[in-house]
């Protein structure tokens, strides 16, 4: 795991001059890859390569970067990993390849002279995202991995070059950079607690989009094309559209034990792949379905017990540690946990925008910093069961879209109005007060968590006039974002049909999982992992998102996944071979914060300060009213409005760290 940062200019330039250039990206970059910093240039074609190496794999010196393929042709920098680098370093061995070490950077660059880039790629299992220049072709190469574990902006600078980096942050140290906010990605930010690729919060910049490979020439440089237009004409070599059409094409169709043996072995092999490294490993355990499978599947195949790492809260109802404690003790893990308090919880937020150099709003941001805080104390690297959800049907939605559509989507809207109304006529609090007097009624198994939340959430989905629509409410903060950013002309919604298949192609729930594919998780869930664990140095590795592992999931029955009791059904069939379905069975929790509490006591301060009018209007990018609205009435505790208000949040403090100049007249952030 590193950074990379890279420079082409128009023009040729003095290689000290180019040289500063690129050295102040990759200076940016450093959490990334602590380890060590490497520049490579080529100043008659201006283009400059940087990298910051978290060494993992050949701690060696041959194993730095930028590194040159071994013909002198290719220079690579390279973010990620191959896990399945051996498989392909001895084919290439066969073909009278001979190494200088053994990293899979190396081997990948191999890969590219025997086989041509996007041929490689395809024989490759891994994260990454890299910069490839050819020099006899004197093109520039740009990839990210399938489902976009790993983070590729591009922009364009006024005067012309092209600038890339792992992080915001290192285009913003490129000269010449327009850093004109986008007003339309601050509006899909208010919306879903991120920026969806391609876009990023800069006019200038874009991201590249996941399974997608770039190829640039001088051509492409000289006719100063924006960044957006370049972006869309990258190629897909992989694409979660053809992958679930072939995988909806060629069913499963055999037994659901059979599903859980296949599944079983695929993911075995996804885990052993992840644990290569020359460095300390570990895994993060919440005790939930996914982290307690792939660390059950690490314990198997492991001599030593495995290193785990939990965050518990001393407000129970976010924590999980009790759970995550009794999985370490029946497997045998080294089980590492620290109760946070509120105070030091609290105490990471003016690290957030530091952190996550373009507005992210996740609040589980704050947990996933201090888990990966507490794992770097004794791994370089940790694996967690991020995608399990997404491919296996595990989110509240997944069976909430086709139950509410069935029994609702035929009312008269008017109808479904009403009883929105009705839902929302008492609060979440009261709400919780209500289920909580009624469980003597109700049968003792189970139970639903923040059940307040969960039918304001309903509330809102009422009246929608389509399950897509519903979709799209449900991973909404803000409905109607255009009324809080004046101006701004942004799409209805960011994680629309990206998949790119027809509506009656697939069934709601699958549409649902569809687009969490490829929105949510690479947008938000991924990104916050990565931020979170790069914080710190640390390099986080997801067994379930293996590609052969997707691709199994889409062929699955949805029944395998989801019935009318229980989700992620095969991938609980496979856990229970490994730990008693006792120690798992609880309602779904989440890794959350309790921000709605933070922000009417001890954050109300800091908070008040960052919403007021003239905070929020001070350069014309936001409308204040509907903000003060919605603060007024979440201190009052009739609504709940602790999401919106916290991308808000998370936009101001943002703002005030790195973009407008006005909003530095802000007080700094501080916490009780």
């Amino acid at each position: 795991m590193c950074g990379l940062s890279g420079l082409w200019a128009r023009q040729p330039l003095p290689e000290e001059h180019l040289r500063q250039r690129v050295q102040a990206m990759t200076a940016t970059l450093r959490h990334r890859g602590p380890d060590e910093e490497g520049v490579w240039l080529e100043p008659g074609a201006g283009l400059a390569l940087g990298h910051r190496r978290l060494s993992i794999l050949d701690l060696s010196a041959q194993g730095a970067q930028p590194m040159a393929s071994a013909d002198g042709r290719y220079q690579l920098a390279f973010n990620g990993e191959i896990y399945n680098y051996l498989e392909l370093r001895q084919e290439l061995e066969a073909l009278g390849h001979r190494w200088r070490g053994h990293a899979d950077t190396e081997v990948l660059l191999a890969g590219v002279v025997e086989w041509g880039l996007q041929a490689t790629l395809q024989r490759c299992n891994g994260m990454w995202a890299f910069a490839l220049w050819d020099r006899h072709e004197q093109e520039l190469w740009l990839s990210r991995d399938r489902v976009g574990k790993k983070p590729l902006y591009l922009g364009r600078t006024r005067d012309g070059a092209l600038a890339w980096g792992s992080e915001l942050a290192a285009l913003r140290a490129c000269p010449h950079l327009d850093d004109a906010l986008d007003a339309d990605a601050v509006a899909l930010f208010l919306r879903h607690k991120c920026v969806p690729a391609p876009r990023s919060i800069l006019r200038s910049v874009g991201k590249l989009m996941p399974g997608t490979l770039l190829r640039l020439t001088h051509d492409d440089l000289r006719a100063g094309a924006v960044a957006a237009d370049l972006i869309a004409a990258a190629q897909p070599y992989w694409s979660a559209a053809a992958m679930i059409r072939e995988a909806q094409q060629n069913p499963y169709s055999r037994p659901f034990e059979e599903a859980a043996d296949h599944l079983e072995e695929l993911l075995r092999s996804a885990v052993g792949l992840r644990m290569l490294a020359d460095v300390p490993v570990g895994a993060f355990l919440s005790g939930g379905v996914d982290s307690s499978l792939v660390v059950a599947l690490m314990q198997a195949q492991s001599t030593q017990p495995v290193r785990t790492f939990t965050i518990g809260f001393e407000q129970a109802d976010y924590s999980e540690a009790e759970h995550a404690r009794a999985v370490a003790q029946h497997l045998g893990t080294d089980h590492r946990e620290l109760t946070v308090t509120a105070t030091e919880a609290q105490a990471v937020i003016p690290r957030l925008a530091e952190i996550y150099d373009e507005p992210f709003a996740d609040s589980s941001q704050i947990p996933t910093f201090l888990v990966s805080e507490l794992a770097r104390q004794d791994v370089t690297v940790s694996l967690s069961g991020d995608g399990g959800d997404e491919l296996f049907a595990g989110y509240n939605r997944h069976g909430w879209l086709p139950a509410i559509w069935k029994r609702f989507g035929r009312a008269p809207r008017s109808l479904r109005g009403l009883g929105a109304a009705l839902l929302r006529g008492l609060s979440p609090r009261a709400w919780d007060r209500l289920y909580a007097a009624t469980r003597p009624l109700r049968s003792s198994r189970g139970g639903m968590v923040h059940a307040g939340d969960k039918l304001h959430k309903l509330a809102a989905v009422l009246p929608c006039t389509d399950p897509a629509a519903m979709y799209q409410r449900l991973v909404s903060d803000w409905n109607d974002p255009l009324r809080v950013v004046p101006g701004a002309q942004a799409p209805p919604h960011g994680w629309g049909w990206q998949a790119g298949l027809a509506e009656d192609d697939l069934g709601i729930a699958e549409r649902a999982m569809a687009m969490d594919l490829v929105g949510y998780l690479p947008d938000d869930i991924l990104v916050k992992v990565d931020r979170a664990a790069m914080a710190v140095s640390l390099e986080g590795r997801n067994p379930l998102l293996d590609h052969r592992v997707v691709a199994f999931a889409w062929s699955l029955p949805l029944s395998y996944k989801r019935n009318a009791t229980a989700s992620k059904r095969v991938l609980r069939e496979v856990l229970y071979r490994h730990v008693p379905p006792a120690l798992i069975e609880r309602p779904k929790q989440g890794f959350g914060v309790p921000i709605g509490s933070w922000l009417r006591g001890p954050l109300r301060d800091w908070a008040e300060e960052l919403l007021r009018p003239a905070a929020l209007e001070t350069d014309g990018l936001l409308h204040a009213a509907a903000v003060t609205r919605l603060w007024a009435e979440h201190l009052s505790g009739r609504r709940s409005h602790e999401h919106a208000l916290w991308n808000v949040l998370m936009l101001q403090a943002w703002r005030q760290r790195w973009y407008n100049p006005a909003a530095k007249r802000l007080p700094p952030i501080s916490c009780p």
